[in-house]
């Protein structure tokens, strides 16, 4: 349902509001939904048109009962496209509904700006509605019960993508190196022994050979991306492939947000408390606002609040460089007094947030600009689950382990990170995977249920390299039955130690 006339004036004010101050984002498509088409729409991922699937349901109950009973409620949705979709939610306030426009456009400028998302498919509308049309086709052919039995093995296997493969080539191309040789021994008269000198190119030639060598194997080098692996070998129908397909496309279409995700509220947030304090607000709806906005940004012991953390970072990042605390003079000073009152009035910050929003994810934001002064300010510490008396209690002050530990948190989603090292392992047609230890044990749950889906795919045994309580493991799946086997991890205790004196 299209928004009243009333809506789509403050609409309009809004828009230009974020223009004048510099936000850029393709056209914004706002539409009012109750909650019942909020739950539906949330519980398809923000797309309406998407393939049929029981998960999704699940997913809409979920959210109607957490509605149902008071706890939570979804004030806005904004979909990454081009033009963006946003959905409003009829009951909101007045005053709500101009916080979720504010906020909105600023999702949208970060969705058009950020690198992280440059690669997104910004027709993904369109492109959801026609997974889902090609979905129907194959239950219409093969059957309900067959086609749902395969997505839900694909969709279990969903976060194995190499998440920075778009803006990283991992597959070297021997054609194109073997190309770049024969120009290097091409003669170019009595320059030649200078331009391409023999010891040059007889060691290119080496790197050549070695890696002509090294495609023996298969893969010749370890493949992050688990799913184009399967996708490219692995033995499947037609069918299965293009599912798996989208599966896989779908998977990299949200990398970026979940990459992203402090950032992103940090920044659409920060722009909708300017908008709505300097430029929307009336005087009756101040108290309202405030009452809201600080809900939003509400933290408790123990749990991470994207929008807060990412708000407060951009102010502090902006304040920093309007007032000159950064570079080697600002850093080199030892006075705690003269840098705690440090002001150069150099004016840089909105120039420097925009550059932040333009290049940085979270993993890099946090590590770039989260600084002892910022934890102390905002009272960032770890805590830890008292069993005894059933709270969280602070367990350190400490900055190193503080920043440590949210960037552990933030790596990969928190989720483990799997590679493929052999897809002929013991020469026997099976497939080895290894898991980047870290110092976190795989939960032995997941890890078997994982693999016995890969089985089903690979259409033979499978193995995963790991490590258990210190000990190297190699678990091995052949179709009935678990089985494991020590190996020697060289590191493996070293990370132990290291991660159980860093939680002292």
């Amino acid at each position: 349902m299209n928004i009243s006339p009333e809506l789509a004036k403050i609409q309009q004010g809004i828009e230009k509001h974020a223009k004048d101050y510099g936000l850029d984002f393709y056209e914004t498509i706002f539409e009012m939904v109750d909650y019942d088409q909020m739950n539906e729409i949330a519980a398809y991922g923000g797309f309406p048109t998407r393939y049929p699937h029981w998960r999704f349901g699940m997913e809409y109950e979920r959210l109607a009962k957490s509605y149902a009973y008071g706890l939570s409620k979804i004030y806005e949705m904004v979909i990454n496209n081009n033009p963006c979709y946003a959905y409003l939610l009829e009951s909101n306030e007045l005053v709500d509904q101009k916080i979720v426009m504010a906020h909105v456009y600023g999702h949208c400028d970060f969705f058009k700006n950020n690198q992280f998302f440059s690669h997104t498919n910004r027709k993904m509308m369109d492109e959801m509605a026609n997974h889902a049309s090609r979905v129907r086709r194959y239950i219409d052919r093969f059957g309900q019960d067959v086609v749902e039995e395969f997505i839900d093995r694909c969709l279990s296997l969903e976060n194995l993508i190499d998440r920075h493969s778009t803006a990283i080539k991992r597959r070297r191309d021997s054609l194109a190196d073997e190309t770049q040789l024969r120009l290097l021994k091409t003669e170019r008269g009595y320059m030649d022994s200078f331009i391409n000198p023999k010891d040059f190119v007889d060691e290119q030639q080496k790197k050549l050979d070695l890696d002509k060598t090294k495609s023996q194997k298969f893969p010749n080098e370890p493949e992050l991306d688990v799913l184009w692996f399967l996708m490219e070998f692995a033995p499947l129908n037609a069918w299965q492939r293009d599912v798996l397909g989208i599966i896989r496309e779908e998977a990299y279409y949200y990398s970026p947000q979940g990459m992203t995700k402090i950032m992103n509220e940090g920044w659409a947030s920060y722009w909708h408390s300017k908008l709505m304090t300097e430029k929307i607000l009336k005087d009756s709806e101040v108290v309202d606002y405030a009452d809201h906005h600080s809900g939003t940004v509400a933290t408790q012991p123990g749990k991470l609040n994207p929008y807060k953390l990412g708000i407060e970072l951009f102010k502090d990042i902006e304040d920093r460089w309007n007032k000159g605390k950064f570079g080697k003079e600002y850093d080199d000073c030892t006075d705690y007094r003269e840098k705690k009152n440090w002001n150069k009035n150099v004016g840089l910050g909105r120039q420097k947030i925009f550059e932040v929003r333009r290049n940085y994810n979270d993993v890099t934001f946090i590590d770039a600009f989260l600084t002892e002064d910022f934890c102390i300010e905002n009272k960032m510490f770890v805590y830890v689950f008292n069993r005894r008396t059933g709270q969280y209690e602070v367990n350190t002050r400490a900055f190193p382990e503080i920043k440590q530990k949210l960037l552990f948190q933030l790596t990969n989603w928190g989720q483990p990170i799997i590679k493929v090292v052999d897809g002929n392992y013991e020469n026997r047609g099976e497939l080895l995977l290894e898991h980047l230890y870290e110092g976190v044990d795989l939960q032995p749950n997941y890890m078997s249920e994982t693999m016995k889906n890969v089985s089903v795919l690979w259409g033979r045994p499978v193995a995963l390299k790991t490590v258990m309580e210190g000990q190297g493991k190699i678990y091995r799946w052949d179709g009935t039955e678990m089985k494991e086997q020590n190996y020697d991890a060289p590191n493996a205790q070293q990370v132990v130690s290291a991660f159980a004196t860093e939680g002292k």
